[in-house]
């Protein structure tokens, strides 16, 4: 797929969570691809990926191993990746975890984890990078959710009141932050076919049922999110704060 080429990314400093797997793997060399000086964290080894990218794209990505719910280590890569590339002024923050349960079964240690993998990691990541964007003179944070929350999907609630969440909080930062010429938004996906989605939660009745409720009728790639993702990191969308852009084919509805 190819994507358009936004000038103002070649040279940015840009860091992503997960970077090296799913959507976040493509987020990575799309990225690079425009030019851009990339780390990103991983809790898996990546360094197959990274010599990958390197081979592909003639662009090195940074790659910084992390377990996101360790908010110290996390801050900890951002400083490391801002000495490497100068101030972080793209953040995608995108790693998180759907893994399927009932509300029955969540117990307060599941709760805790999940919301601190998919919303308490989002938080700090945000916080860690406003001073070096404020000094750069501006930056963009694009928080990943979904858009389970706005179907009221059952299956995974946890995840579900992270993703809204997720919302609140892209709201309040870019009231907070717009003076400082810092724009956040989110990003919803729909149903990514991702090599993990395929192999635990697919299957055909639910491909099927999925496809009913699209306007375009094809599966989402994890390629369909970087043109997004890169439009929200560039100056193309430089009057854009505050808000929550669908990425799904057409299966929910906004403003």
């Amino acid at each position: 797929m190819t994507h358009a080429t936004y000038p103002d990314l070649n040279g940015a400093s840009v860091f992503i969570t997960g970077g090296g797997s799913g959507i976040g793997a493509f987020l990575t060399e799309g990225f690079l691809r425009q030019g851009a000086k990339v780390a990103f964290v991983q809790r898996s080894d990546a360094s197959g990926f990274v010599a990958e990218m390197a081979a592909a794209t003639g662009n090195t990505p940074l790659f910084l191993q992390c377990d996101i719910t360790d908010v110290a280590r996390l801050k900890a890569c951002i400083d490391e990746a801002s000495d490497a590339h100068g101030p972080v002024t793209v953040l995608i923050n995108n790693a998180a975890n759907d893994k399927r349960h009932t509300t029955e079964e969540v117990t307060e240690e599941f709760w805790d984890w999940s919301q601190a993998i998919n919303l308490k990691s989002y938080f700090f990541a945000c916080q860690a990078v406003i001073d070096g964007m404020r000094a750069a003179g501006g930056g963009s944070i694009i928080n990943t959710t979904s858009i389970s929350y706005m179907m009221g999907n059952t299956g995974y609630p946890a995840y579900t009141t992270a993703n809204s969440g997720i919302n609140g909080m892209t709201r309040s930062l870019a009231r907070e932050f717009g003076p400082d010429g810092i724009r956040v938004n989110a990003l919803a996906p729909g149903w990514v076919l991702t090599d993990k989605q395929l192999e635990m939660w697919t299957t055909p009745e639910a491909l099927e049922a999925h496809m009913n409720k699209m306007c375009l009728k094809r599966h989402l790639k994890p390629e369909d999110i970087v043109g997004p993702m890169l439009f929200l990191a560039s100056s193309a969308s430089g009057a854009m704060t505050g808000q929550a852009m669908a990425v799904d084919g057409g299966v929910v509805v906004t403003g």
